[in-house]
């Protein structure tokens, strides 16, 4: 098998049209002709994701976020990026990303995936992409109305994570779920007019939290909110070449 049919399956399912325009998703490093006989997959492209591809004999890694992000003008070993990259050519490791692209995809996108994991029966999408049902983040409804002390619970125990950061609980029970892995600070007013209690993201600044109305944002952290990715592109995958070796990361 060759690093081009491995890259077909995956855009099959989360085409690169889907992504952002600001995002590179896709083939970042190495030949599509390359031959493959397993695949790392991570969420983060480091270092030690591909130090753990060679000891593998992994000839292909696909994460979640790609290794380059903006521009570089160098590869020069002078910083993690370009060492990582550098050691995954010498080495013949291809590099392929999934991000916005699965973010939005639907039903398989990572914020998809957390509403089926906290019982969240989605109903629409944050920001709206290309196609319908395509775009960043989802809302839906829980079954019945929970109290918002008991919801952040059930949070922290679906994702296992020992603490929240959330604003002031204003709303004594909650509903309405709004959700978006990964970075979601500017979506904050689009979940705030969708009616959700609670909006379940990472990386909120201060003043969201400040500014924040009747709304609880809940800040679950941006890996655990997206870690759940390697099972994402895991299941992909291995429906479509059930005898091929694929390997989840233990670097991340």
């Amino acid at each position: 098998m060759k690093v081009k049919d491995i890259v077909a399956m995956l855009e099959a399912e989360v085409p690169l049209a889907w992504q952002e325009s600001y995002d590179n998703a896709g083939l970042a490093v190495g030949s599509p002709e390359a031959e493959v006989e397993k695949v790392l997959l991570a969420l983060d492209i480091t270092e030690e994701v591909v130090d753990e591809a060679i000891s593998e004999g992994a000839q292909m890694v696909v994460s979640h976020h790609p290794i380059i992000f903006r521009p570089i003008k160098r590869l020069a070993d002078e910083n993690r990026q370009q060492r990582t990259i550098a050691k995954a050519i010498r080495h013949g490791v291809a590099l392929y990303a999934a991000h916005t692209n699965l973010d939005s995809a639907p039903m398989k996108g990572i914020s998809h995936h957390l509403a089926g994991l906290l019982g969240v029966q989605v109903d629409g999408v944050l920001e709206p992409g290309v196609d319908e049902g395509i775009g960043i983040g989802v809302v839906g409804n829980l079954s019945q109305a929970v109290p918002t002390e008991e919801f952040l619970g059930h949070i922290k125990d679906v994702l296992g994570v020992e603490a929240l950061r959330h604003s002031t609980v204003r709303v004594e029970s909650v509903q309405r779920v709004a959700i978006c892995s990964g970075s979601g600070g500017s979506l904050v007013e689009v979940a705030e007019k969708s009616g959700a209690d609670v909006y379940i993201s990472a990386d909120f600044k201060y003043h969201d939290f400040v500014d924040a109305d009747r709304m609880v944002l809940v800040d679950v952290g941006h890996f655990e909110s997206e870690i759940c990715a390697i099972e994402i592109l895991f299941d992909i995958l291995s429906k479509k070449i059930t005898t091929f070796a694929l390997r989840k990361s233990v670097c991340a």
